[in-house]
């Protein structure tokens, strides 16, 4: 029997021995929120400081209790028949469930965070994925596989042409071959297709990974597993603003809030940013966007509640630059120049240079 599977267990047995001795029986599981977490910097990433919340079975919470017990249940059924089940299926599943079927799929996914977070798995052990893709590949780097018979395959990175490789959703048993110096992880899709569409990976022997924005579980545990295997450091290039500071790279580097309970497997501590800064504005003459209510919003709160922030004077120094220049700038801000500016002449200088970088 699965260790997630005997956790699944004990909590419904839990409950059933409160209702037989008829006592309300209690649901707990960690609150999550950054309000919750600590960074230390020697662990690389945010760890829960062990506030709990309990979900008592009272009349004001018996859907969401009754949902919570019946996708543990799925969860059990998906487990030992050795299946999946997308995030959206499990939407749709509900509305088996007559009065506790889940009108929208957010609710669904937080009563699916809340179990991964009470038994402390990721929800891929628990049989659950999500729709979206994981993040793709592209450069020097051999993805050893296995097909559906459990042979193994290799997969070249560098043989797509103008495409790239999609990270699978579960990546934990897949083997790493390069000889790259670095991963660069981008931000947007279309500067990941510049930088394909060049050769960039050639000519500085790199590995190449679009985040595609905020990025996936999938992604960060494929560059996570990928760096430690091959002993790589990871650079990140992002826009220059508060979504790409406080929302992109931090999550990367050392994981969210919400999801403390599992962040030291899905974070890459050693990543460096080599984004866009207020400085570079400064010294490359950037086209700039002012900030928005929500820009500044996101900064004064990064300032004040983020604890990465907190222990990153370089960060937080930054960010009120940011809110004093009242402006940010996106990577296709060097097209100004020319098309393959950030090629030819940003990246180059940005990697040479370590006292321009964030970290």
């Amino acid at each position: 029997m699965s260790d997630v599977i005997k956790s699944l267990r004990s909590i419904a047995k839990d409950v059933h021995n409160s209702i037989v001795k008829k006592k309300a029986p209690l649901l707990e599981m960690p609150i999550r929120s950054l309000q919750n977490v600590t960074y230390n910097p020697k662990d690389g990433y945010f760890e829960l400081k062990g506030k709990t919340m309990k979900r008592a079975l009272a009349a004001s919470t018996i859907k969401t209790f009754a949902q919570t017990l019946l996708m543990m249940n799925e969860s059990k059924k998906i487990i030992e028949n050795d299946d999946i089940a997308t995030k959206r299926e499990m939407y749709y599943v509900s509305k088996n469930w007559g009065d506790a079927m889940f009108k929208e799929q957010p609710e669904s996914d937080t009563v699916m965070d809340d179990i991964e977070a009470m038994i402390s798995v990721n929800r891929e052990q628990l049989g659950f994925i999500p729709e979206e893709k994981g993040g793709a590949v592209a450069g020097r780097l051999v993805v050893v596989d296995k097909d559906e018979t459990g042979k193994t395959i290799k997969v070249d990175c560098t043989k797509f042409g103008s495409g790239a490789y999609s990270v699978p959703t579960s990546v934990e048993e897949l083997k790493f071959e390069t000889n790259a110096k670095f991963i660069l992880a981008i931000e947007t899709a279309g500067m990941f297709q510049r930088l394909v569409k060049h050769g960039y990976w050639k000519k500085a022997n790199c590995i190449l990974i679009s985040m595609g924005g905020v990025p996936t579980r999938a992604c960060r545990r494929f560059i996570r597993r990928l760096s430690d295997q091959k002993k790589l450091p990871v650079y990140v290039f992002t826009d220059g603003d508060p979504y790409g500071f406080l929302n992109i790279y931090r999550t990367l580097k050392v994981g969210s809030g919400n999801a403390a309970h599992i962040n030291q497997f899905f974070c890459v501590p050693n990543a460096k940013f080599i984004g866009v800064t207020p400085q570079d504005i400064l010294d490359y003459k950037l086209p700039t966007h002012p900030l928005k209510e929500v820009d500044i919003k996101r900064i004064k709160d990064g300032i004040k509640n983020d604890p990465f922030v907190h222990e990153n004077k370089d960060w937080e120094k930054a960010l009120r630059l940011m809110l004093k220049q009242g402006k940010r700038a996106e990577q296709q801000a060097f097209a100004k120049y020319n098309l393959n500016y950030v090629i030819d002449k940003y990246l180059p200088e940005k990697l040479k240079n370590q006292k321009t970088w964030l970290t």
